[in-house]
């Protein structure tokens, strides 16, 4: 990202957005003066990976709600991101819909009734997948990160699921911790 002052937090993709704001990555690119953007690739019924479902806590061979992303920063690919919703919470509504969310899915999801209580995240790294350096435009070296997010409610039901697939040239993952 080429960015050395830029400090992400995860919080803000987490909290739902007010009237009219737009959605985080935008915002977040914009304070930094950069220009964030992102293409819906998919979105619609699908079944999910083992390890999706496995955290969702659904039955192997279960449809879920996908929304498939590739995310832009000054007009260049930066990450792949697929937020998978459990089928329950999610079929029927605009996260199935081939279009942008206003606000974002955790904005929607909240005015559904279903709000992040905690989340769990896990980073790993490795060379990516041929599908994966054509879309992010990496060269033959060029490792990717895997972030992998699971959003519970309150009550501890899985709410999405998501895999993000970003660049590692430049990428910096800050986490700041609020213990007691």
């Amino acid at each position: 990202m080429t960015n050395e002052e830029w400090e992400s937090e995860s919080t803000r993709y987490l909290i739902p957005r007010g009237q009219g704001r737009s959605d985080a990555w935008t915002e977040e690119a914009a304070e930094n003066n950069r220009r964030g953007g992102q293409r819906l690739l998919a979105a619609g019924m699908v079944v999910p990976p083992l390890e999706v479902a496995r955290a969702l806590r659904l039955p192997e061979g279960e449809q879920v709600v996908v929304r498939r992303r590739l995310i832009l920063l000054d007009g260049l690919p930066v990450e792949l991101a697929d937020s998978y919703y459990p089928a329950r919470i999610a079929a029927g509504t605009e996260l199935a819909e081939q279009r942008k969310v206003p606000g974002g899915a955790v904005t929607l999801l909240a005015r559904l009734g279903h709000v992040a209580g905690h989340v769990e995240e896990s980073v790993t790294a490795r060379m990516p997948t041929e599908v994966e350096r054509e879309a992010l435009q990496l060269g033959e070296q060029d490792p990717v990160i895997l972030l992998s997010r699971l959003i519970l409610s309150g009550d501890d039901q899985p709410m999405e699921a998501c895999v993000m697939t970003m660049t590692a040239s430049d990428r910096v993952l800050r986490y700041r911790l609020r213990l007691g």
